[in-house]
């Protein structure tokens, strides 16, 4: 399934709508919190995209993250 860049939002621009750091988010991504997209990397750090509906059910979630 295809999906639109816009669609897809960085670690820092979800950390940035959660009103949390880049490392919590990350945090939550390997810890099956929030599902993420893998993408190649050649950095020192994982690079991650996260789908927008993620998030937003994330929003709306009355469940808390731990």
């Amino acid at each position: 399934m295809a999906y639109d860049d816009a669609d897809l939002l960085t670690v820092r621009e979800v950390a940035k709508q959660l009103r949390v750091d880049d490392t919590t988010v990350r945090r939550w991504i390997k810890n099956g919190v929030l599902e993420a997209i893998t993408l190649p990397h050649r950095g020192a750090r994982q690079a991650y995209r996260i789908r927008r509906s993620t998030l937003e059910v994330l929003l709306t979630s009355p469940k808390p993250i731990e």
